[in-house]
């Protein structure tokens, strides 16, 4: 599965749950809220006034080094 910022939280998450910690360590503390389910990445990181580039990068990071295990 390819993630871009226009993937929803609901996704990401059913692809990887990995993904939970990454987003909590950018400061995106709602991971299990129903109502984020629904919304891409990008939205959710200007809710909580995140950059989706820096998140993202992380993402892909995590997603990379897990390839390589």
């Amino acid at each position: 599965m390819e993630i871009t910022k226009q993937t929803t939280m609901g996704q990401m998450l059913e692809y990887d749950m990995g993904i939970a910690y990454i987003l909590m360590q950018s400061g995106m503390h709602c991971v299990g809220c129903p109502s984020s389910i629904g919304e891409s990445l990008e939205e959710a990181c200007q809710v909580h006034g995140l950059d989706a580039d820096k998140v993202m990068d992380a993402i892909q990071e995590y997603l990379n080094t897990k390839k390589e295990a």
